[in-house]
């Protein structure tokens, strides 16, 4: 495969809720029957070692999912839990498996948005973020945690959510991707919660370093990680040209805008659809390149500056 080529989503992942699978020795798998539009099967957690361990993820707020993880791990002990950010699909059984095992939490810290929400805004209650969470060990870009074993570096990948962590198992070039990178699909990236800028930085850091596969939160792993962020940025790039194309045959909205973006779209991923379109164009107002009146909020109107 050379970079000019596109790589394709991969949607093949039988992988049964409440199975353990070793997908690669020292990495466990197991699936939260949580299946959705956004979710692809299910949040994946990952168990990382052998003996003592550490758990990745523990998914949401789910008893039989805690207790298929506790059951994939009887007779070895826990010793750290990892949580890469603060969705309501990642975190909340956090404290299910903390009450079981006594491990403590890691993870960059509570929820939190990436920018502060404009008067215009009106507040989203279905944002699915998990503002009960909060680490016992706040990481920054950079931490390295070991275990017996292993050792996990936290990446900064801010984007999909402000406090969002990669973990890099750098001797296995392994990296586990949360929901920065995805194989199966694109991440979501909605404002305020999100940010263009900073998902497009987190690409650029991912793709310098020398893990290359990863192990994300939705769907299979991801061989020739390297390669596959080059296209995730080629890709976004595209969409912002697409963008731009429309916007050069005069103003318009953003819902006028999805229709001419993404053609066929399941309808359930229409109102996420709309705010990756808000991501760019937040993007492309910061740039000086789009202006909108005021804020650049959903339910404006764009055109080029």
């Amino acid at each position: 495969m050379s970079d000019n080529d596109d790589v394709p989503f991969n949607r093949n992942f039988p992988l049964k809720p409440g199975i353990v699978e070793e997908v690669r020795p020292g990495v466990r798998r197991v699936l939260c029957n949580n299946p959705s539009p956004f979710t692809f099967t299910g949040t994946v957690s990952y168990i990382v070692g052998e003996g003592n361990v550490a758990i990745i993820d523990p998914g949401p707020d789910d008893e039989a999912h805690a207790a298929a993880l506790l059951d994939a791990v009887r007779g070895e002990t826990v010793s750290h839990i990892f949580v890469t950010h603060t969705h309501r699909d990642h975190s909340p059984n956090t404290a299910r498996i903390k009450q079981a095992t006594g491990a403590p939490v890691y993870a960059e810290g509570p929820h939190r948005a990436s920018r502060p929400r404009f008067e215009s805004e009106k507040h989203n209650p279905e944002s699915g973020v998990d503002r009960d969470f909060a680490p016992d060990v706040n990481l920054a870009h950079g931490d390295v945690v070991e275990g017996d074993g292993w050792r996990l570096e936290a990446v900064a990948t801010p984007g999909h959510t402000a406090n969002h962590l990669a973990f890099a198992w750098p001797e296995r070039k392994f990296n586990f991707v949360g929901d920065h990178v995805m194989g199966w699909s694109t991440s979501i990236v909605a404002p305020p919660d999100g940010s263009m800028i900073d998902y497009m930085d987190s690409l650029e850091r991912l793709a310098a370093r020398e893990e290359d596969l990863y192990f994300s939160g939705h769907g299979p792993e991801i061989p020739e990680g390297q390669r596959f962020v080059r296209f995730l940025i080629r890709h976004r790039k595209a969409r912002e040209a697409s963008i731009l194309h429309r916007l050069a045959k005069g103003e318009t909205d953003i819902p006028t805008m999805v229709r001419a973006i993404y053609i066929g779209i399941d309808p359930r991923l229409t109102t996420a659809a709309g705010y990756s379109v808000l991501a760019h164009l937040e993007d492309l107002v910061a740039r000086g390149v789009v202006a909108t009146d005021g804020d650049p909020v959903i339910g404006g109107t764009y055109r080029l500056a």
